[in-house]
């Protein structure tokens, strides 16, 4: 990320993915190729994939491999050198301070990125996910800190505690939402069953304490909290990184893969991106977020508390430095849309391995498949049985099938997969 909220209080920014993802935060001076395409090669380097200098954490040229070795120290130049920006790894997540100027040296000496006390405790666990989104900033931070949309938008996914008068079907009412304080550095606030932070720019921490359990003469309060860290791309794009610590249950974990919780955690943004995304264009239209939104109760407590820090304390909406228009681009297929495997799987270790293992699992149940049918077919009756050759073909069949079966499989979870509000 190389844009900062136009904001009068310090503040760190983050990259684009946690730890596990390939991030790199160089970037050219002296052209237009960028060194986030490249790699990492066998010493350490950020190499660039189009002529193959090679670059050391600070920034430093160390290689150019088209001048002569014995010739003058080219690659030294300060014409060769690339930005570097302070960075620090934090929460397993990698935090930097998107400027390179000199003043901004020893800014992580000062600046910290925001203290999380579940992800700094061993007694939680904590699987993350982060994902693309095809709309901005401003309306992903309001879609996290607004409740009341659950039982409508995630209807049939999240399940929610029902009132004891329903008003309808879902299971909507009223949500006491709070404010306590509000300033430059956010906002804390109380909702039902939980408290909740905005650590500006880009963090919303809601935790929820689940009663207490007693284990070996020892009594500990079960809690489970939501992190959402929701970085601005560019006009009409956002990232989300997200991770719900708990300390319970932590076996779960440890028997489930990461990519089957990031199924359904999936399917959440997906059943609700495109209402989103549709509605961020009504907001541009109207040209005012307070003409276009009506907000009278009490579950609107949060998204008015973070706009009201956004025209206060950051210039009313992010600052992108002349990178980018303020026009947001061409709504594209809804296919395109709801698309997993550019805005998740291909930046997931998890999923990616899974995805390649499920397409490799599906060729060989086809080719079994093939196969055996080929065996049958070429050996005589009278030399296979009724009942082995009955078998084979069972076996054939049923490899045809569960090939049939895993390719939808993939193709809904891992590619796209459609929520339509209307039959749910």
């Amino acid at each position: 990320m190389e844009v900062l909220l136009r904001a009068s209080v310090p503040s760190l920014n983050i990259t684009t993915a946690t730890t596990n993802n390939k991030t790199h935060l160089t970037k050219p001076r002296f052209s237009n190729f960028q060194l986030s395409e490249g790699r990492i090669d066998q010493w350490g380097r950020l190499q660039c994939v189009y002529h193959g200098w090679c670059f050391d954490g600070s920034g430093q040229c160390k290689i150019i491999p088209q001048a002569p070795q014995d010739g003058p120290p080219v690659h030294s130049n300060k014409k060769a050198c690339v930005a570097s920006y302070p960075t620090v790894v934090h929460h397993d997540i990698l935090w930097f301070w998107p400027n390179s100027d000199p003043q901004y040296k020893d800014i992580l000496t000062k600046e910290k990125p925001p203290f999380i006390p579940e992800l700094d405790d061993p007694s939680f666990t904590k699987l993350m996910g982060n994902r693309e989104i095809p709309y901005g900033y401003e309306v992903l931070i309001e879609n996290l800190m607004d409740p009341a949309h659950v039982p409508y938008a995630h209807h049939g996914i999240m399940q929610m505690r029902q009132p004891k008068e329903k008003v309808d079907r879902e299971g909507g009412k009223p949500l006491n939402m709070t404010v306590e304080k509000l300033d430059k550095d956010g906002f804390i606030g109380k909702q039902e069953g939980g408290r909740a932070k905005f650590m500006p720019p880009s963090m919303f921490y809601v935790y929820f304490d689940q009663g207490t359990e007693t284990k070996n003469s020892s009594t500990k309060q079960r809690r489970l909290a939501l992190i959402f860290i929701c970085v601005p791309v560019s006009p009409g794009n956002s990232r989300l990184i997200w991770v719900f610590p708990r300390n319970f249950g932590l076996w779960i974990d440890k028997v489930v893969p990461r990519w089957y919780f990031h199924i359904g955690q999936n399917l959440i943004l997906d059943s609700d991106l495109y209402l989103l995304h549709l509605e961020e264009r009504k907001i541009k239209e109207v040209g005012n977020w307070q003409k276009a939104c009506y907000v009278p109760t009490k579950s609107d407590a949060f998204v008015v508390a973070f706009r009201r820090w956004l025209n206060k304390y950051a210039g009313g909406q992010v600052d992108w430095r002349g990178k980018f228009t303020r026009d947001l681009p061409p709504t594209p297929p809804r296919e395109q849309l709801l698309d997993r495997y550019w805005s998740h799987v291909v930046n997931c270790s998890s999923c990616s391995v899974a995805y390649k293992c499920l397409n490799v699992l599906e060729v060989v149940l086809q080719v079994v498949s093939v196969v055996s049918i080929g065996i049958v077919a070429a050996t005589k009756q009278s030399l296979m049985s009724t009942a082995a050759r009955t078998a084979i073909v069972s076996v054939a069949v049923l490899c045809f099938v569960a090939s049939r079966f895993l390719a939808q499989f993939v193709n809904k979870y891992f590619r796209y997969h459609d929520y339509d509000h209307a039959f749910k």
